[in-house]
């Protein structure tokens, strides 16, 4: 009798009607939303204009979305186009089925298209959106969840995962939960960037960069314990090449941007204001109201027009006084000769 295991959903979609709504989906539209979120607060605090990060996402993401299809498609061709399968099903994309490789690629092509459209540098973008992307997966992986997919080998820990289904020649029983696993690990890796970028000011794209290596270890142990079908070379499922493969790449970037441009850019967005709400900082750091420091400098604008125009009056008096005793002076000295 197991006391403990993670419990399988009975279905992974509801019906609204004639509508179906699926876990899967729901997992991925969360996961971007939070995403957006994040990286608009993140942006800001670098100083760009509010909505911007949507404005973009709105290019990356379905990029994104195509990029991590097609990756899945290729790389496990034999599921749609072998002997006895339906080449329509690489198109149910709610079925389940996303390169994390292929969307962040292919994603990054369609950040590149909006951020050249607004005159943004892609890296700053990309860093500010870093830690959401992480998060973003690890709602994501939840989804596979509710598909009853992507588990590891038999196991009797109290966390086991319980699969139910049959279908696609799933065997019922208790496995190691790989979706969790990097659920978890993901969250640990937005934190990871996030306490880095504070900490040394990461800039032109090493805070992605860090991400990009801190995920890739944890999917190098993570894709060593499933038991999905994949293409294997030298012993290595291909999952586990492109981990380590990109996480050298990461860290080669990592070391050579902080050579050629250390720092972080002073400027994200051209024209951006220097904060999003009503208030601003004195020199001395002091909130100040934008709206009512207008209003006095307004005030001050025409003092200094109304004391301007005071002082030409008093000119103008003078020169008349002057005038006055100079003609005055003339007429005595006349009356005396």
């Amino acid at each position: 009798m197991e006391l403990a295991y993670i419990p399988s959903p009975s279905r992974g979609v509801l019906h609204l009607g004639p509508i179906p709504l699926r876990g899967y989906a729901f997992c991925i539209i969360i996961g971007v939303f939070v995403a957006v979120w994040l990286g608009n607060r993140r942006w800001v605090a670098r100083g760009g204009r509010p909505g911007t990060v949507a404005d973009i996402a709105v290019w990356a993401v379905p990029f994104g979305l195509v990029g991590g299809r097609l990756y899945h498609v290729i790389t496990d061709y034999q599921l749609y186009f072998s002997d006895g399968q339906d080449w329509v099903d690489a198109f149910k994309i709610w079925e389940g089925g996303l390169g994390i490789w292929g969307a962040i690629a292919l994603g990054a092509v369609g950040a590149w298209i909006g951020c050249r459209r607004r005159g943004i540098p892609l890296p700053a973008w990309a860093d500010a959106l870093a830690p959401g992307i992480a998060l973003a997966q690890a709602i994501g992986r939840w989804g596979n969840w509710f598909n009853q997919e992507l588990y590891g080998r038999e196991t009797d820990l109290p966390w086991a995962l319980h699969i139910t289904s049959v279908t696609d020649g799933r065997e019922p029983g208790y496995y190691h939960p790989t979706f969790l696993y990097e659920s978890l690990w993901c969250i640990g890796v937005a934190v990871l960037v996030i306490w880095a970028d504070r900490r040394f000011k990461l800039g032109h794209g090493r805070a992605f960069a860090l991400y990009v290596a801190a995920y890739c270890v944890g999917r190098f142990w993570i894709e060593y314990m499933r038991v999905d079908e994949a293409h294997h070379f030298l012993g290595l499922r291909l999952n586990g090449w492109t981990s380590i493969v990109v996480f050298v790449l990461a860290v080669l970037y990592i070391v050579l941007s902080a050579r050629r441009r250390p720092g972080r850019e002073e400027v994200v967005e051209p024209n951006a204001p220097d904060d999003t709400d009503e208030a601003g900082t004195d020199e001395d750091g002091t909130a100040v109201d934008l709206d009512k420091k207008s209003e006095d400098d307004t005030e001050s604008a025409d003092s200094a027009e109304q004391q301007k125009a005071k002082s030409k009056e008093e000119d103008k008096a003078e020169d008349k006084a002057e005038d006055k005793a100079e003609v005055k002076g003339e007429a005595e000295s006349a009356k005396k000769a």
